[in-house]
């Protein structure tokens, strides 16, 4: 092997060492919701720096904190990246804004996407604009039953329990039913 080739190889070992997984929680309740979603879940990985690994099935839920709206399609996506945290939630946000998103609205009000960093790795982190994990997550069965699908025995790094334990502890009575099942949406967005 050349020296080229072999430097070309340490750098692809290096990057593999530096991926994270991310978990993000993906909503809508306007417009074509499910559509949204969908497409919020194929353009995750269309950068190269993020790869869709794995994705919830897609669940109606009802509006949390503002209940006088159009209920939500919820989702949850499993992403490998090199980005970090902050440039990753930059990117979520590029994805809110392509597809009519707006990142000032009201609090818990209507939303075309709306896509949240809800852990990243097993890191605490607390920057301006940004803290994972998401600080209400363990609260809102519509993030929990979605995440529970796809990681059911990962830890809340600040609760220290798993996502199933926060499911089955979570005081949200809202409805959560399924749309999508996984294997189908999964086959839609392979299209």
């Amino acid at each position: 092997m050349s020296d080229p080739e072999e430097a070309s190889l340490a750098a692809r070992v290096q990057a593999l060492r530096q991926r994270h997984i991310a978990y993000i929680g993906i909503g809508s309740n306007q417009g074509d919701r499910i559509a949204l979603c969908r497409s919020a879940l194929d353009e995750l990985g269309r950068d190269g720096a993020t790869e869709l690994v794995a994705t919830s099935s897609l669940y109606e839920t009802s509006p949390w904190g503002k209940t006088d709206q159009e209920p939500f399609i919820n989702a949850v996506a499993s992403v490998s990246t090199i980005l970090e945290p902050k440039a990753l939630l930059d990117r979520l946000q590029e994805i809110e804004m392509h597809r009519g998103g707006r990142r000032r609205r009201a609090r818990w009000g209507p939303r075309t996407l709306d896509l949240d960093l809800l852990f990243f790795d097993d890191a605490l982190v607390r920057l301006p604009g940004l803290t994972v994990p998401h600080p209400r997550m363990h609260e809102r069965l519509f993030v929990l039953v979605p995440l529970e699908e796809i990681a059911p025995f990962v830890v809340h790094p600040a609760l220290g329990r798993t996502v199933r334990d926060l499911r089955i502890g979570c005081p949200d009575r809202g409805a959560v039913e399924l749309v999508m099942p996984a294997p189908l949406l999964r086959s839609q967005l392979s299209r």
